[in-house]
């Protein structure tokens, strides 16, 4: 870890005393989002010192002109970015005519902020005093209504401490804002209209290039101590700038409050002409409730969420703060109500990764998904895939496939490929297997197969069409070979028969083949749809099954493992334990020429393809495997220690998957990979929720049967999950004594615990 101010709390992440190097951390660590919008926990009045700022709108992006030293075939012509949105947080607060500053103010003191997770909320309190001697009091409290997902809200309070004051609140909107990550430095946003009505303002403005349309919205309220008060402001209004300011003479200890009432209209919602409309439509809403009606409204949502979703944990209040932080963060960027959206790996808390879709959301979001929401959030995620099919079928069309074959990107906003690094845009294809594999995880853990015969199998054949094509035949080796590929290990590129790329090429060719007949044999209709609209015939289906049955896999007789990729072996063999820690973290000490000729592992590779197929193999073979390839991973990624974490508890290591739980869920409280101010690691969070409920838990579904095979960390007294499995909930409840079984519904269920098959009925508690 890199640091370690975040006070350990069950329910809340608090910071405590001002600290300007950790600003920008806890810009990002603090952040809030209700799945419509998100934003940084920028401070509402001006800061002058080193900060972050960052509002963002989901499913509004840029497209970035690609920026590369030398222009290769079948590289995207942009990065998509997610932007940076106008600012309506935005308080300027005078005192006796001197600007609030943190960054400039005599002294801060009893400094407090607070990210209260149970109740979806943001709050900051601290005393201040001014280079004019006048020291202040300030609270604030401001959420992201799940609610009415259009809206946030501010509650803004100064209290003069040593005298009377004049205080004056400047509300406003700035559309002149500039994201951190661009690569020419574009203007992004075409500001069309500032308005004003009465106590409202509104920005209209216009992406450039995606021509989305956007109107960003405000309104105020004034209080002396709690009490309404009514007085007119001074508007003022530039090109792309509106505010209202207020000024009252408050005595010494009353409070001036201002509530804030702002956020965006989009027309991905509206009608882009009357914008200005619904956005006086969201803010009478709002305003007409009030932030205390607001704030309850915010309480019972996250209740609801927290009801199905929370992970607890006794004796040990780290592991309880990490659990619930990236549970919460999870909920706060995706909660499934639009199915045009995705899974952004930093959500709404940093630009980095252009806020794009990756494949960690079918290979570590979805089973969190899944199991703590309706199985329908999952469904509209594999949708989103199959949407964006024919764009999968033009980006291969672009690398020279043919025949329908489908190569889904790594990087993506709207079913383009945008990522412009060219040894993962051409070579990091293990992404194709992550969309198939998801397909199935999806029918094996919802038992819904209707998915694959009205949407799923054409996406199969596609991948399947892009394997056959993508491997060539050696012979030498008289098998079929991968060359040119990054696998899941980054610091491993253009490298020949990836063993996690070719084996799970064979099994998304094995898969759709399999999945071919059954709609044959069961849903004719759809067979007879799919068939004329892809046009497969039984000479491509045998050279699918060909290649698939002589795959090559790259293996070691001396260690009697499979290898990473041809060539491994011949590595200075040198293992982490061996590592100067002055070298670490290597992406941040070393050249890239030095890190690909090392053995050093970013994530798990060769073990992601024991974690996904582990019915595959057998536990003394993933323990000679384990105990190779850890030893030479770095954890450098964010989607590592899930894994491992996993794989330890399988293999009864519980000391050892414990640090690497500990280290998934506070990888960004505690900053492991020195970067937290970019933003938080999202989609790698659904990993941490993994450790505990497939790890610890040992969740999985066996025969066609929900089956547990529970462990504990010694320094745990208990921990409890919910699942919600084909439509029943099921509580898991394991302690030092035992576990415990609760299911809520109306119909009995079967599972397995540790290999024996028991009988759980509803509303009986069932003790192992």
């Amino acid at each position: 870890m890199n640091q370690k101010y975040i006070k350990p709390d069950e329910w809340s992440i608090l910071e405590e005393g001002f600290d300007a190097e950790m600003v920008k951390s806890s810009e990002s660590l603090f952040s809030i989002g209700n799945g419509a919008m998100g934003q940084r926990a920028n401070f509402e009045e001006q800061y002058t010192g080193d900060t972050f700022q960052g509002s963002y709108i989901a499913g509004v992006y840029y497209p970035d002109k690609t920026r590369v030293g030398w222009w290769k075939n079948g590289y995207p012509e942009y990065f998509a970015k997610v932007l940076n949105a106008p600012n309506w947080i935005g308080i300027n607060v005078l005192i006796n005519e001197e600007k609030l500053d943190l960054h400039t103010c005599k002294e801060v003191s009893e400094f407090k902020r607070e990210l209260n997770m149970k109740e979806g909320w943001l709050s900051r309190s601290f005393k201040a005093v001014l280079q004019n001697g006048i020291e202040i009091k300030v609270d604030t409290k401001r959420f992201l209504s799940l609610e009415l997902d259009e809206v946030g809200v501010i509650n803004y309070n100064v209290t003069p401490l040593n005298s009377n004051a004049k205080i004056t609140y400047t509300p406003y909107i700035d559309a002149g804002i500039t994201n951190e990550d661009t690569n020419w430095d574009d203007q992004f946003w075409d500001v069309l209209n500032v308005s004003q009505n009465n106590q409202q303002s509104f920005i209209e403005a216009r992406t450039m290039k995606t021509h989305f349309y956007t109107c960003t919205f405000m309104e105020s309220r004034l209080f002396v101590d709690n009490s309404e008060i009514i007085t007119g402001c001074n508007k003022e209004e530039s090109s792309n700038y509106t505010s209202c300011t207020y000024q009252q003479e408050i005595k010494q200890n009353q409070t001036f409050t201002i509530h804030k009432f702002g956020g965006y209209v989009v027309d991905r919602n509206h009608n882009k002409n009357k914008l200005v409309v619904a956005a006086k439509e969201a803010l009478d809403k709002a305003v007409s409730f009030g932030f205390d009606a607001l704030l309850e409204m915010q309480k019972q949502s996250w209740a609801k969420i927290w009801s199905m979703s929370d992970i607890t944990i006794e004796g040990d209040v780290e592991a309880q703060q990490g659990i619930r932080f990236n549970i919460f963060q999870l909920n706060q960027t995706y909660l499934g109500t639009d199915a045009t959206l995705n899974i952004g790996p930093k959500g709404f808390t940093g630009e980095k990764y252009g806020g794009s879709t990756y494949w960690d959301t079918e290979a570590y979001c979805i089973p969190f998904y899944m199991a703590t929401k309706d199985q329908s959030v999952a469904r509209t995620l594999l949708e989103y895939r199959y949407k964006h099919l024919e764009k999968a079928i033009e980006n291969a069309g672009k690398l020279g496939f043919t025949n329908g074959a489908a190569l889904y990107p790594m990087v993506t906003m709207n079913g383009e490929e945008c990522h412009n690094e060219w040894e993962i845009t051409f070579e990091e294809i293990h992404r194709n297997g992550a969309i198939s594999f998801a397909i199935y995880n999806y029918h094996r853990f919802t038992d819904d197969y209707s998915y694959i015969p009205e949407k799923g199998l054409e996406v199969l054949i596609g991948i399947a069409r892009f394997w056959q094509q993508r491997v060539n035949f050696s012979t030498d080796k008289n098998k079929y070979v991968m060359l040119g590929v990054t696998g899941p290990n980054e610091y491993e590129n253009n490298i020949n028969n990836n063993f996690y790329t070719n084996y799970i090429a064979k099994w998304c060719i094995e898969y759709a083949l399999e999945n071919i007949e059954i709609v044959k044999n069961d849903h004719i209709s759809d067979y007879i749809r799919i068939k004329e609209k892809v046009n497969f015939t039984d000479e491509e289906l045998a050279k699918w099954k060909d290649v698939a049955d002589n795959m090559y896999f790259p293996f070691s007789e001396k260690h009697n493992i499979f290898l990473q990729q041809d060539g491994f072996l011949d590595k200075e063999l040198i293992t982490v334990a061996d590592l100067d820690k002055s070298q670490r973290p290597i992406n941040q000490k070393w050249s890239w020429d030095r890190i690909l000729r090392s053995p050093y592992i970013k994530q798990a590779d060769t073990l992601q393809g024991f974690y996904m197929f582990e019915d595959h193999f057998s536990t003394e073979e993933l323990e000679r495997h384990f105990d190779f390839y850890e030893p030479f991973t770095v954890h450098e990624s964010s989607l590592s220690p899930c894994v491992h974490s996993i794989q330890a508890a399988k293999l009864d290591r519980m000391d050892q998957a414990y640090t690497f739980y500990l280290r998934t869920s506070r990888l960004d409280l505690d900053d492991y990979n020195h970067e937290v101010e970019e933003g938080l690691h999202i989609t790698s969070m659904a990993g941490t929720w993994m450790s505990i409920v497939e790890g610890f838990g040992g969740m999985r579904v066996v025969n066609n049967t929900l089956s547990f095979s529970p462990k504990i960390p010694k320094g745990w007294k208990s921990y409890s999950f919910k699942v919600n499995f084909r439509n029943q909930v099921i509580t898991v409840n394991v302690s030092q004594n035992g576990t415990r079984f609760e299911l809520e519904g109306k119909q009995e269920i079967n599972i397995l615990v540790n290999g024996e098959k028991i009988t759980v009925t509803p509303n009986n508690l069932l003790k192992v």
